[in-house]
């Protein structure tokens, strides 16, 4: 349905003999007054408004007359573009925000699972580490692993941070006396009898961290081996599954080289700005030697820009370093700042259940598609 602009009367004025549109009020300029200045007028400064200037700027404009003509013969019920309020809906108007962001919930929860993300040759352990804190590690870990969850991949988080923030986003029990990943490092507990299912997630599996992993560094320096107790958890585990993430703390401990030496592909995620960049360095160092001694299949195979504000130079400065740096390890994808991912954990979900229509959800359903065909495409390592 068009909109026309219904032709109202103007005050009289000495030029023309009869009314005209309000349209062509507008056309012909304002008066200092508010009447239309027309030909032959004289402003309030005393100089003229020759047809259809503005009369509080003085200026003439030699069209004005033409465009008084022609709203003045233009038919009452045919509008032109400029007369329908920017407003008024199209009909080529792309869909309603309400509507848009109910189908990216409705894609996103897959409730029908339809919707499938491409799943790995063969399982892809990857292991979320940067040792700066706050710039996303357990956020990333929790959504992405939710993302390929609801998309048909099955997926386990291990949680090695002592915070347990990752079993808290998950909404899976972490305190006192829950068995935990603790028990498979230091004890040689099965992992199987460890994990715990997400509740309302099919095919997600957690490993919860209590408060005891705070003291497993202390004790695994002096077992035999110590590097490579999580990759022997791990490959022990009777199930298969498409993905491991392994959610680190904000070190380089044991705890740290143990996921680096379980892990085949680091994933950094990298706050946009400087402080992040400042500790990359160390980080990409370990990762090295880890490599060198330990583990040689290890590779930084993504990076996932967070936390980005767009509003900020320093935003876009911090991204261009990062991708002229590393290259395609980066992922398209961008995770804005969003307070509902900030929001989520304290409900016990990840942001792609508690607001699915969020950009914050969009973007990490964005990234974890990509990595999904990385893996696909480059047989299993992004």
């Amino acid at each position: 349905m068009e909109y026309a602009a219904q032709p109202t009367s103007a005050p009289p004025v000495a030029a023309p003999p009869e009314s005209l549109p309000r349209s062509a009020t507008t056309a012909g300029g304002a008066a200092a007054d508010g009447r239309s200045a027309t030909d032959g007028e004289v402003s309030v400064d005393g100089r003229s408004t020759t047809d259809g200037g503005h009369a509080g700027g003085g200026f003439a404009a030699g069209d004005g007359l033409a465009a008084v003509n022609a709203s003045t013969e233009a038919p009452a019920d045919e509008a032109s573009p400029e007369d329908v309020s920017r407003e008024t809906p199209g009909r080529d108007d792309d869909d309603p925000p309400l509507a848009m962001e109910a189908l990216r919930a409705v894609q996103i929860l897959n409730p029908s699972g339809e919707i499938t993300m491409p799943r790995p040759d063969h399982p892809r352990v990857l292991c979320v580490a940067n040792q700066k804190g706050g710039v996303g590690k357990t956020t990333t870990t929790v959504n992405l692993a939710v993302a390929l969850a609801l998309h048909g991949n099955r997926v386990l988080v291990v949680d090695l941070d002592p915070q347990g923030n990752a079993s808290t986003g998950l909404n899976v029990p972490h305190h006192a006396g829950v068995p935990d990943v603790y028990d498979c490092l230091i004890d040689n507990v099965p992992l199987a009898e460890v994990a715990q299912p997400v509740e309302g997630i099919p095919n997600l599996f957690c490993v919860p961290a209590t408060i005891d992993l705070a003291g497993a560094e202390i004790e695994l320096v002096s077992v035999v081996a110590r590097e490579s107790r999580l990759a022997r958890a791990i490959a022990a585990h009777p199930e298969k599954f498409d993905y491991v993430f392994i959610d680190c703390p904000p070190s380089l401990g044991l705890l740290t080289v143990n996921a680096l030496c379980a892990a085949q592909e680091v994933l950094i995620p990298i706050q946009c700005e400087y402080y992040a960049l400042e500790g990359l360095n160390q980080l990409i160092n370990n990762i090295n030697l880890v490599r060198q001694h330990l583990n040689p299949t290890l590779d930084v195979s993504t990076i996932l820009l967070t936390m980005y504000d767009r509003r900020t130079r320093l935003a876009d400065a911090v991204e261009q370093d990062v991708r002229n740096h590393f290259g395609s390890k980066v992922l398209e994808a961008v995770i804005p700042r969003n307070v509902r991912v900030s929001e989520a954990p304290s409900y016990g979900q990840s942001v792609m259940t508690y607001d699915p229509g969020s950009r914050g959800a969009t973007s990490y359903f964005e990234a974890a598609l990509e990595l999904a065909m990385r893996g696909v495409n480059t047989g299993g390592a992004a």
